[in-house]
């Protein structure tokens, strides 16, 4: 008999959420998770709708938690030309400090066992995965979840072909005191080599992630000059960083961010979240991909445990399913950043936009889903 039915490697979002929902159905489910909760991830923190019917079905009130109401969205150039639009699903605003905890307690309440440890070596032999961690603990158990986050030794293990490109990115993110942003917007604004998300979250703080590339931030000694100095360049950027008070004794920043291609599954482990691949932040539906992604890995690995497909056909089945959902919108993302990120094309799709609101809403639904009916 194994230790357990399923080990989640990571204790994200996705990692929680697919505990919760395979603890909900009494699965003997082990998250392995690197940091305790709570803390701060460099990360958007706008989540849409379309995951609020499943969330509350696995009895997580995001009300009780004090989420920030957000209907609208605006999205500006570096010149300053401007759209602003409701979001047609609209979303909520919450921080990962609290979205992470309060997933990580009502999994706990639910059964799950978590090992704040680091996974180091994950193998398959006779139908039985057996994962090594770095107090050299050993766990088995009838799946595994892969949910680490953007990147990880398993990445270089499992030589995945990410792991091999130079990527250009890094991410950056602060939360600010500024009383004058509307509750209910979300902003998306664009610098050179770069751009970031506005939004507010759950304290009445604004949160404030952004994406640039080296190239643009090397020419700078660190953040607080770059940002002086390149994404002030946006008149709205430069307004906020000039009147917006930072929280944080530092900000926290991530290196090579990859939006390169990866594959749902890897050595017969469901990957799920960010390990299955990440969509561009200025889409503003991660934390909502991340969640809908744990949905189709839990209910996949059901059907495993649960005996109605064996492991090719479950996995078969787990990387169809991923990519009807996600590669659509992955590509759109790629699109509209390419895009964003060319100043003049930017200009010219700005005022193209701008003039049909009905081409805007479908740019927006094309990047994110539907409610999910629970």
């Amino acid at each position: 008999m194994t230790d357990f039915d399923v080990i989640i490697l990571g204790g994200g979002l996705a990692g929680l959420t697919a505990a919760l929902h395979l603890s909900k159905v009494q699965k003997r489910v082990l998250v392995i998770e690197k940091n305790p909760y709570p803390n701060h991830k460099v990360c958007g923190e706008y989540v849409s709708n379309e995951v609020r019917p499943y969330l509350e079905s696995l009895g997580v009130g995001l009300d009780a938690a004090g989420v920030v109401p957000i209907k609208r969205m605006r999205l500006t150039t570096v010149r300053g030309n401007e759209i602003v639009t409701k979001l047609p699903l609209g979303g909520f605003g919450i921080s990962r400090y609290s979205f992470d905890y309060l997933l990580y307690e009502h999994t706990l309440a639910k059964g799950t066992i978590f090992q704040f440890d680091t996974a180091l070596e994950c193998t398959l032999k006779n139908g039985t995965f057996h994962v090594k961690t770095t107090s050299m603990k050993s766990y088995s158990s009838k799946m595994v979840i892969g949910a680490y986050g953007k990147r990880s030794n398993f990445d270089k293990q499992m030589q995945r072909p990410f792991m091999n490109q130079q990527s250009p990115w890094l991410g950056v993110k602060e939360h600010y005191e500024y009383d004058e942003f509307p509750d209910d917007l979300v902003a998306l604004h664009a610098f050179p080599g770069g751009y970031g998300g506005l939004s507010k979250i759950e304290n009445g703080q604004i949160n404030f992630c952004y994406l640039a590339t080296y190239d643009s931030f090397k020419k700078h000694k660190d953040v607080a000059q770059y940002n002086r100095e390149n994404v002030a360049k946006n008149p709205f950027l430069n307004e906020f960083l000039n009147k917006a008070k930072p929280v944080f004794e530092k900000p926290l920043s991530i290196a090579q961010i990859s939006f390169a291609s990866k594959k749902p599954v890897e050595e017969h482990m469901l990957m799920c979240g960010d390990s299955a691949g990440l969509i561009h932040p200025l889409c503003g539906n991660g934390m909502a991909m991340a969640i809908m992604g744990a949905r189709l890995a839990a209910l996949t690995t059901l059907d495993y445990l649960n005996g109605k497909m064996g492991q090719a056909d479950f996995e078969t089945k787990y990387q169809n399913l991923w990519k009807h959902e996600f590669q659509e919108r992955l590509a759109m993302g790629r699109r509209i950043q390419s895009l964003l990120m060319r100043p003049w094309l930017a200009e010219l799709g700005m005022n193209t936009i701008a003039r049909s609101e009905t081409l805007l809403q479908g740019i927006i639904r094309r990047t994110h889903g539907k409610p999910i009916l629970v």
